[in-house]
């Protein structure tokens, strides 16, 4: 090993390697595949990355790891987030600590980037079945001296004349495996055409059924539909954490990750393009039987052997990738961007001008997808900078704009999309709702995976707080405390966190903590700084062996991001000069989980009958598989893109004014006469 490099070993997931001196901890934990949180994009903000110095001489690994083995403490960054007595222990911020000699680094489990739970299944809705790519069965006249016609030419005479098909072309790639394939069932074979303009692929034989993937690219998380193109069955849903997570939580640091690093653009896209393909893979692999392990006899040293272990009345279709012969992508307009490759530098900047509008139709291969290599992608078009091909999605899902009630749609994500209106107008604008929301700027926030509190109660008589983590079905109290292994609260559990806090009177209608009334212990000041705190889950209920609470700047935090909400909301009903809205549905993943009754307390959105709040669960995916299953909801989507008015917010006059007011729990001064009977009387009209 070369003085330029130092050896790096991440416990306790045991990834090691060499990496260059004067790298970050994050960065070389980048490079061999260690993931630590870094939710601000490593602007030495959100403290999650946290990471302790093991220090000695370790055998196993031939190194010696000391706390000097990193660039100095960086008194004004690291102190908010490591205490005197943590410094001692060895910890540092990953993304503050530079590589500078042979490291032990030890990741907290709070630190570490697990797996995300992704609630995003497939809705049933109505999509008429009118797919981009359709299959053609013919039999073909073999050649012959008398009429020695090319072998294209010939199949497109056949499709001409039994099903009307004029005008084809064929992939280079259908048409080199062409001669091959007419000649091998006797000259019967199946085409499969796109968009009625263009050959594909050609197969032996007769063939019903063809395939393809709707792919909802978020922020945070990527879901993709493995559909059926044939049947409109959706066959599985796959998803996994978008790994552009790793370059920070929300796209003005991932933005900023390729302005400030060269090549990062191209390293970011490689990574959702790679993950792309793992969810290729994942969803092929499901057409076939699960396998297990050969157990091997005593001295046996033959090579590993599997086998298949097929589920009782279960049929696999047993398919292969190039069986994906069309996908579908809704993605917001910087992950559009960073995905193709395109510089999103002017998206962050104002007036937030993307590069393209319109929809697109991309070979696979020429992103690097691996399905059918003939195939294309349609890439859903662009509304405008923060409001991207994802809300093209939600609309075409939920086609507000073929009926008469005026509809408030809040697609909560990273970030906050929201679109208000009927057939006669549609406005949209967006919001920076999600990273708190997400858990992103909070001391335990984190996201959805196991461990994280997912559900909250807090009883208004006693304060005491019940709750339930993701993996565990039962709740705090059909449980013993030490079973719970709570870790940290996500996005499902701080929408009902702010409700039950106000609700129980623990945080007053400004959002201060109430210093009278205090009915049990988890009311206390944190002993080193002396601000106030709640305990949401004592010590012995972690896996991470201390308190998790909730602070006065966490609940600013989570009054900011609504605030920001609804503002939105309220500065649109008021350009759309109507006095109500007929229905208020929530889409996104948040959707599938938020309670309407506590998002109405916490003032997510303007007052309104609690009936009328309704879930749409991932309405921009349900939008991607209906681009896929239906070919006209493509023109729809350029349509409605084009036509939904968008209004920047922060440029409104009195933004500023109304955010402040909506800061409040639910509010400064509107009122919330469908909360009388749902909160107590005298905590609802406090002043």
């Amino acid at each position: 090993m070369g003085d330029e490099n130092a050896k790096v070993i991440f416990q306790p997931s045991g990834r090691r390697g060499e990496v260059p001196k004067g790298i970050t901890i994050i960065e070389a934990s980048r490079l061999l595949g260690a993931d630590i949180e870094a939710l601000c994009g490593e602007s030495k903000v959100c403290g999650k990355c946290r990471v302790r110095i093991e220090e000695g001489f370790f055998e196993k690994y031939g190194i010696q790891s000391r706390p000097s083995h990193v660039s100095p403490w960086q008194a004004v960054e690291e102190k908010k987030f490591i205490n005197a007595e943590d410094r001692r222990a060895g910890y540092r911020l990953g993304c503050a600590a530079k590589v500078e000699g042979d490291l032990l680094v030890f990741v907290p489990e709070e630190s570490r980037a697990g797996k995300q739970v992704v609630s995003k299944a497939a809705r049933d809705i109505h999509i008429d079945h009118n797919p981009a790519v359709k299959l053609y069965y013919i039999g073909v006249e073999k050649p012959s001296f008398e009429d020695p016609t090319g072998d294209f030419e010939r199949i497109c005479t056949e499709l001409e004349n039994r099903y009307g098909l004029k005008d084809l072309r064929i992939d280079i790639q259908a048409l080199r495996q062409l001669p091959a394939v007419l000649r091998k069932k006797d000259w019967k074979v199946t085409v499969s055409v796109w968009m009625d303009q263009e050959i594909i692929r050609v197969q032996p034989g007769e063939r019903e059924e063809s395939y393809g993937m709707a792919i909802d690219i978020g922020t945070t998380t990527v879901a993709a539909y493995f559909c059926n193109l044939s049947t409109m069955e959706v066959m599985d849903t796959v998803s996994m954490m978008n790994p552009q997570c790793k370059y920070g939580e929300d796209v003005m640091s991932r933005i900023t990750y390729h302005m400030m690093n060269p090549g990062g653009l191209e390293k970011m896209s490689s990574d959702i393009v790679e993950a792309l393909n793992a969810l290729i893979d994942e969803a092929i692999a499901g057409t076939y039987p699960p396998k297990k392990k050969v157990k091997k006899k005593k001295g046996e040293e033959d090579p590993e052997e599997w086998i298949e272990v097929p589920e009782e009345g279960k049929t696999y279709v047993r398919l292969v990738k190039e069986d994906i012969e069309d996908i579908t992508i809704g993605c917001n307009t910087a992950m559009h961007h960073i995905l193709l490759k395109i510089d999103p530098e002017h998206v962050g900047l104002a007036p937030f001008p993307p590069v393209i509008h319109h929809s697109l139709d991309i070979k696979a291969r020429d992103l690097g997808i691996n399905t059918n290599p003939s195939s294309y992608v349609f890439v859903l078009p662009i509304e405008a900078g923060f409001v991207g091909a994802d809300n093209v999605g939600v609309l075409i899902a939920e086609e507000p704009y073929k009926k008469d009630e005026i509809q408030l749609i809040i697609d909560i994500g990273t970030n906050g999309e929201l679109v208000l209106g009927n057939k006669e107008k549609l406005i949209s604008s967006s919001c920076a709702t999600g990273p708190a929301l997400e858990g992103a700027q909070l001391s335990f926030g984190m996201r959805a995976a196991p461990g994280a509190m997912e559900r909250i109660n807090i009883d208004p008589e006693t304060h005491e707080v019940d709750y339930k983590v993701i993996g565990r079905d039962a709740w705090l109290r059909y449980s013993e405390p030490e079973d719970m292994k709570a870790k940290g609260i996500c996005g499902s559990g701080i929408l009902d966190l702010l409700a039950e806090l106000y609700k129980a009177g623990i945080v007053t209608k400004s959002g201060r903590f109430n210093n009278k009334g205090h009915k049990s212990d988890r009311f206390r000041k944190n002993a080193e700084n002396g601000q106030p705190e709640f305990v949401l889950a004592w010590a012995e209920e972690t896996s991470i062996d201390k308190d998790i609470v909730i602070t006065q700047k966490d609940v600013r935090q989570i009054q900011l991001a609504k605030g920001a909400l609804y503002a939105g909301c309220k500065l649109m009903i008021r350009r759309m000069n109507v006095e109500n809205v007929d229905k208020v549905k929530i889409a996104g993943a948040f959707g599938t989980h938020v309670d309407r009754e506590k998002a109405l307390i916490m003032g997510l959105f303007p007052d309104c009958e609690i009936e009328k709040i309704v879930s749409v669960g991932n309405a921009a995916g349900d939008g991607c598989r209906a681009a896929l299953l239906n070919r006209k909801k493509r023109e729809e989507a350029d349509w409605v893109s084009r036509n939904v008015e968008y209004i920047e917010l922060t440029v409104e006059p009195d933004f500023q004014q109304e955010f402040m007011e909506a800061m409040q729990i639910p509010h400064m001064t509107d009122a919330f006469p469908h909360l009388k009977g749902i909160v107590p009387e005298e905590i609802l009209n406090q002043k």
